[in-house]
């Protein structure tokens, strides 16, 4: 490509794009592949030394292997028909992460394809927006070079674990979500502040590996945007389990010692434990980027702003995945970034970003796509419930997983799926059958489909005709 001058530097840009990505994560990827779909030049900028972003390596596939580790040895430990052969399995906290690490090196692998396939170069280097057009990229040991974009700028850089400035993330017993994966052995007992989903999740595996854990919610109740009566299923099994929730805490302070932790907490509380985690927010990765040369005002959390098609205050650059806030799902990131890269480059293809579905996995795990009865109440749906508890469930029985249930929120006249919900195992799997229906167009969306269908037996997914039926006779 021919180097032309960037308009407010005296720098050669070197190539030009059609597209620019930053960041390598699901956001990024979903973009990038995209906008090369409809035959246009991408280039993506990757910070880190191997791509896809926090998810691969630091977030969702390391902790939800090693949650899959836990649970496996777990499950082993309980069953009565290893337990009366006298098996039993006693990994290590290091020892259970080992297994995530070939699944990140495979999921590296495969990306990398991905981009290798399509022609996609990914440039390494801390990315600089210099104008609305136009990215400075500077790698240690090498002269800062510019790229230019013809089209536009996507920012899918991504987020990391908000760290106040009082707290001392030095400590060896002092963890963030990133670092509590580096533990060189299984604590006796932890303490987690912060009662989100990361914290909740946490909660269960070092729980479920016989430690003793303090759950501190800065909040009246667990993961207040679920359903209220899953929310009240999360706080009785964790408490079953034996986690000790504490409700409406602050943090006063965190001082590190010899052998542990202590958290001071505003009501007067002190919680003295092995290891300390904080889960208490992210932060986006939007400093360093430049955006206040092109006009664009992160908030205190370095959460940049978009419209309803991800377009930032500046008409040619757009914003995907965590930096922008909630959802901050892997999977919603990667539906937004190829929202995005479809409206830079003129596609007008229609996206599913309204049933976007939450998969926590606490123990059991959590999945809804939809409101929830509080909201359909306060707008004045009339709905109707369905209800499937797991435990009359041939499938679950015979797994031995009956804690749990499947609830369908309907609309009382025309039948419409208006929401899903399910706690218990393989919860995140299950929802996707619902979001199928919902997506559909009315008179195609309608609890009829569940009643008039046949599934197969025995089966979790049977739990959406037993819902039906007990959802259709509260009509009558």
């Amino acid at each position: 490509m021919t180097p032309l001058e960037s308009p407010d530097s005296k720098n050669v840009v070197t190539d030009v794009f059609d597209v620019i990505v930053i960041g390598a994560g699901p956001g990024g990827e979903g973009a990038a592949m995209h906008a090369c779909k409809h035959h246009k030049s991408v280039a993506v900028i990757e910070k880190a030394t191997s791509i896809g972003g926090n998810c691969t390596h630091l977030g969702t596939i390391p902790s939800k292997a090693l949650r899959y580790a836990i649970y496996r040895m777990t499950e082993a430990n309980r069953n009565p028909l290893y337990r009366n052969a006298g098996v039993k399995i006693d990994l290590t906290f290091p020892e259970l992460r080992k297994s995530a690490l070939s699944v990140i090196q495979k999921q590296v692998d495969s990306r990398t394809g991905f981009y290798d396939r399509n022609h996609v170069p990914v440039i390494r280097g801390h990315a600089r927006l210099i104008d609305q057009h136009t990215v400075e990229i500077h790698t240690d040991g090498f002269e800062a070079r510019q790229i230019r974009a013809r089209l536009g700028v996507i920012i899918a850089s991504g987020s990391r674990p908000y760290r106040p400035a009082n707290v001392d993330f030095t400590h060896p017993h002092i963890c963030d979500s990133d670092t509590i994966l580096d533990l060189d052995k299984t604590p006796s007992s932890i303490t987690i502040y912060g009662a989100g989903v990361i914290g909740c999740e946490y909660a269960s595996m070092f729980r479920n590996l016989g430690c003793k854990v303090n759950l501190i919610n800065t909040r009246s109740k667990l993961l207040e945007f679920l359903d209220d009566e899953i929310v009240d299923a999360l706080a009785y099994h964790l408490r079953d389990l034996g986690v000790i929730i504490r409700h409406n805490e602050h943090f006063r302070g965190v001082h590190g010692e010899d052998d542990g932790v202590v958290l001071e907490l505003e009501s007067g509380k002190k919680i003295k434990s092995d290891v300390f985690l904080w889960a208490n927010g992210r932060t986006g990765n939007s400093d360093g980027l430049g955006l206040e040369t092109v006009g664009i005002t992160p908030d205190s959390r370095g959460v940049i702003a978009v419209d309803q098609n991800y377009r930032t205050a500046v008409e040619s650059i757009y914003a995907v995945g965590d930096i922008i806030g909630p959802p901050s799902l892997a999977s919603a990131a990667y539906v937004q970034g190829r929202f995005a890269a479809a409206r830079l480059v003129g596609d007008e293809e229609v996206f599913s970003v309204g049933f976007i579905p939450t998969g926590i996995y606490t123990s059991p795990e959590i999945s809804s796509v939809g409101p929830t009865e509080r909201e359909l109440t306060e707008k004045m749906v009339p709905y109707e419930v369905g209800q499937a508890l797991f435990r009359s469930i041939a499938r679950a029985q015979i797994i031995g997983s009956t804690v749990g249930m499947l609830k369908i929120l309907f609309h009382r006249e025309t039948l419409e799926i208006l929401a899903v919900h399910c706690f218990g195992t393989h919860a995140a799997e299950i929802v996707h059958i619902g979001q199928a229906i919902m997506s559909q167009n009315y008179p195609g969306n309608s609890l009829r489909y569940f009643l008039n269908t046949t599934f197969n037996y025995p089966t979790m997914a049977e739990a959406y005709r037993v819902a039906a039926l007990n959802g259709y006779n509260r009509l009558f």
